[in-house]
């Protein structure tokens, strides 16, 4: 049976969906309001490029697994699933199902073990399509939003905390994706909190000092940012076709994920390939602070030299410029602590004994947590 935990989260993932969809109108709204048009423009290609983007996935992975419906919600949808995805509501399938059978048999004592196989099957694709969510448009839009703030200098305390609300939302997304690939772990071991509360903290430490600095960068150089995440993303895009990745069942499909690890890796480091990948993150994360040293850097000379709509001391500046390096090195040290201390090592898989069912594979979602929990190449992680 799936902790109680999981089964909120799980529960929780259609009413969260259908909040931020709320918020994106909200947003818009108070754009098109104040004669942002620039900025309303920006938005709405992160919402529908987004939405076109999680579609796009979710109707590719169910034509690789041959339209195989394994809810009766999927299932009567099925005639008409090709015109729900063209329409952008194809996920609301996934999260429907998901939810209804999270909260009506996976979280019960007398639950039959292939319905928890199901809604594991169902929730691992969409902690996919969230993730991918998430850093097509919620990330970009905090960065936006903020870059706005910035430059009209009117950085209150209530918009700070709700910046802090945002930033914490991605945070605790990245942190679902990781309980969920945990269902591979041989005896699917539950998590605990506090290692749960380790992986938030220091992945909204480094997630909240690379998007600052992104608005930092953004707020006094706006076109240049449209630049600098082209050239970006098309590094990271290169090495994540160096990398070989191999999660997509077809080539077409492959590409595109290999262009979406880019805009995720512009933002955050993403496991795409199993084996020891230590060298790999460490280039990555010196890449990204350096990346990040030099936008803040940017960002003070323009505030000494040229302020936009508010002026800053150059010791004002000279701390922003500080802390937000410093918040990036602090998630790097308590990123160490957690994989000293709470990641677990897989380098061996215990045989089960006695009678066994054919377990419910996802295959794509099998190789991302190998990717995530491997120590070494040749581990393969129990499904039973």
């Amino acid at each position: 049976m799936r902790s109680p935990v999981d089964c909120l989260l799980t529960t929780a993932g259609l009413p969260l969906f259908l909040v931020d969809i709320c918020l994106d109108v909200l947003a818009a709204v108070e754009f098109y309001k104040e004669g942002s048009y620039p900025s309303l423009g920006v938005l709405l290609v992160l919402l529908i490029g987004s939405s076109v983007l999680v579609q796009l996935y979710s109707w590719l992975w169910y034509s690789y697994d041959h339209f195989d419906m394994k809810t009766r919600v999927e299932e009567s949808a099925k005639p008409g699933l090709a015109v729900l995805h063209w329409v952008q509501l194809g996920i609301y399938v996934r999260c429907v199902q998901s939810s209804s059978r999270a909260s009506g048999s996976s979280c019960c004592s007398d639950c039959d073990s292939q319905e928890e196989d199901k809604v594991a099957f169902l929730n691992q694709d969409l902690s996919m399509l969230r993730i991918i969510e998430t850093f097509s448009e919620s990330a970009p839009q905090i960065v936006l939003m903020l870059a706005v703030l910035l430059q009209d200098g009117s950085l209150e305390p209530f918009q700070v905390l709700k910046t802090v609300g945002s930033l914490s939302a991605v945070a605790y997304c990245v942190t679902t994706y990781h309980r969920c690939l945990r269902s591979f772990l041989p005896g699917k071991e539950e998590q605990s909190v506090l290692s749960s509360l380790v992986f938030f903290t220091w992945n909204l430490l480094l997630l909240a000092a690379r998007i600052v600095a992104l608005a930092l960068f953004a707020s006094v150089f706006p076109c240049f940012i449209f630049t600098h995440f082209v050239c970006s993303w098309l590094l990271f895009c290169y090495f994540a076709w160096w990398a070989d990745t191999d999660f997509m069942d077809s080539v077409g499909g492959e590409w595109l994920y290999r262009a979406t690890v880019g805009l995720i890796w512009y933002f955050d480091w993403f496991n795409v390939v199993d084996g020891k990948t230590r060298n790999r993150a460490i280039l990555y994360h010196a890449w990204i602070l350096l990346d990040i040293f030099v936008l803040c850097g940017l960002w003070f000379w323009k505030m000494s030299w040229d302020p936009p709509g508010f002026e800053l001391s150059r010791l004002q500046a000279a701390i922003v410029w500080g802390a937000v390096v410093a918040g990036y090195a602090s998630g790097l040290v308590l990123r160490i602590v957690y994989y000293t201390c709470f990641h677990p090592k897989l380098n061996k898989v215990e045989t089960p004994t006695g009678p066994s069912r054919p377990p419910l594979r996802n295959k794509r979602m099998k190789k991302l947590a190998e990717n995530f929990y491997s120590s070494s190449a040749d581990v393969e992680l129990d499904f039973d």
